[in-house]
């Protein structure tokens, strides 16, 4: 089914929308909750709170792509029960340690709107501007929180070769901060 289909789905309050959604981006937005919080069973209610936002939100928003938004939604989800779950002395596995991967190369303060904005363009430029395969690694590490092994299954590439392309990107990232001014 089309997302558009299922997107009028939602805007008749038809029930079988969430069924819909399920059935077809359910894998995708249980794999990205599992990656951030490491546990099968939190990552399902992270899933199902996010179709029951989705519901909440459908009509009146209209998403472009159905399934990035609610990987966006299912992600924003799982990052905030993460950080109650550390507030709880709970771990966070591969999120904490792709956020401190990060921790050199990100600004360190909370920054305004349209701060914000201008970080997500500059770090759009930034992406945009990597070869395929450093693009794809970087995602798969400090979006989806892949794990080292877990990227290097995917790419059929050494766990060395993934760590070196982390690395760089980062340290271009980094300096491609810098250049546009924002304080690290």
């Amino acid at each position: 089914m089309e997302d558009k289909e299922i997107i009028a789905l939602f805007f008749e309050r038809n029930e079988s929308a969430i069924a819909k959604a399920a059935r077809k981006y359910g894998a995708y937005l249980q794999l990205i909750a599992r990656n951030i919080l490491g546990d099968d069973a939190f990552a399902e209610e992270c899933v199902n709170d996010a179709y029951f936002k989705a519901w909440e939100n459908i009509p009146p928003l209209r998403p472009e792509r159905l399934g990035a938004w609610l990987g966006r939604l299912t992600r924003n989800i799982a990052l905030n029960r993460l950080e109650r779950s550390r507030a709880e002395k709970r771990g966070g596995g591969e999120t904490d340690a792709a956020f401190s991967e990060l921790e050199g190369c990100i600004p360190s303060h909370s920054p305004d709107i349209a701060e914000s904005i201008a970080f997500k363009n500059a770090l759009n430029e930034f992406l945009a501007a990597q070869s395929a395969e450093a693009r794809r690694i970087f995602i798969q590490r400090y979006w989806y929180f892949l794990s080292i092994e877990e990227i290097s299954k995917e790419n059929g590439a050494s766990k060395s070769k993934v760590k070196s392309s982390l690395m760089r990107t980062r340290n271009k990232l980094r300096l491609h901060l810098e250049k546009e001014e924002f304080f690290i």
